[in-house]
């Protein structure tokens, strides 16, 4: 008896090949985009010496969460540079830097838009299991056909990868607020973007950052997996530690990679419960 097979891989494949011919000049377009701002975050970074950049990211962690995560964040950097990996880890900022940025642009009103509709919220849902779902380094084939080796494959891979829990914090955080206050809101003559604007997203703001936080933590993870499309940055010395079994360039290349994710883990997150409790005192 002869086996049966869909034939899905031979259609995702017909499909790629339609849209990176159909779309060529738009991938370009996004491709030069992402380059540009990939190389201009990454001069900023690393232009200045280490320890003024070190000093300005202890400011950030001082301003966010009090001096013991600024001194936390001295200490950390230092150890970076300590092990050769401050330029490698610049370049994995920037790419976090730029994923971030991206997907919480694309996520946060795409949240905003299922919060307030079923029958998007009943759509999109199953996109973001299915996006969250799916291993990361699927996510590397399409995006080297359509942008070819270098960092754009990593940063576009990294922003799919990285998408949805901002979409569901997001929606989870709207459809949280007090419906009392919203209709409160409503019956003083407060149009939806307003109501939307002054009230459901302050009262949400604190889930929302939690999602932002993840998106963040998404992004650092999917470094190393990028690193094997040629992204560079700290993956380039993880996926070259593997090639040689270089146990201890693995090891430093990792302790870089755990230092940036502590630190945006926490400004992130002390951003989110500063801003509340700043809103908690003024109500």
């Amino acid at each position: 008896m002869e086996s049966f097979r869909i034939p899905l891989g031979d259609w995702v494949e017909v499909g790629l090949d339609w849209i990176t011919t159909s779309f060529d000049d738009f991938f370009k377009f996004i491709r030069t985009v992402l380059i540009g701002a990939y190389d201009g975050i990454d001069w900023v970074l690393n232009a200045p010496p280490f320890w003024v950049a070190i000093l300005v990211f202890a400011a950030i962690a001082w301003w966010a969460s009090g001096w013991k995560l600024g001194l936390s964040t001295v200490v950390g950097f230092t150890v970076i540079v300590g092990v050769d990996q401050w330029d490698n880890a610049m370049e994995s900022l920037a790419l976090v830097v730029i994923a971030t940025v991206v997907a919480v642009a694309i996520s946060v009103p795409l949240g905003i838009w299922a919060a307030s509709s079923p029958r998007v919220s009943s759509i999109v849902r199953p996109i973001m299991d299915f996006m969250q779902t799916m291993p990361a380094m699927v996510y590397l084939v399409p995006a080297l056909v359509m942008f070819r080796v270098g960092i754009v494959p990593g940063i576009v891979a990294t922003i799919v990868f990285s998408m949805a829990p901002g979409v569901r914090f997001t929606e989870l955080g709207i459809r949280g607020v007090d419906k009392e206050v919203v209709e409160a809101g409503h019956a003083f003559g407060s149009t939806p973007g307003r109501i939307l604007r002054q009230i459901q997203l302050p009262l949400a703001r604190p889930t929302i950052m939690a999602g932002v936080n993840q998106v963040i933590m998404l992004s650092l993870s999917m470094v190393v997996i990028a690193g094997m499309v040629g992204a560079g940055g700290l993956g380039r010395d993880v996926v070259a530690s593997l090639t040689r079994l270089d146990a201890g360039l693995g090891f430093e290349a990792g302790i870089a990679v755990v230092i940036l994710a502590i630190f945006l883990d926490r400004v992130t997150a002390s951003f989110g419960k500063s801003r509340t409790l700043a809103g908690t005192k003024a109500a």
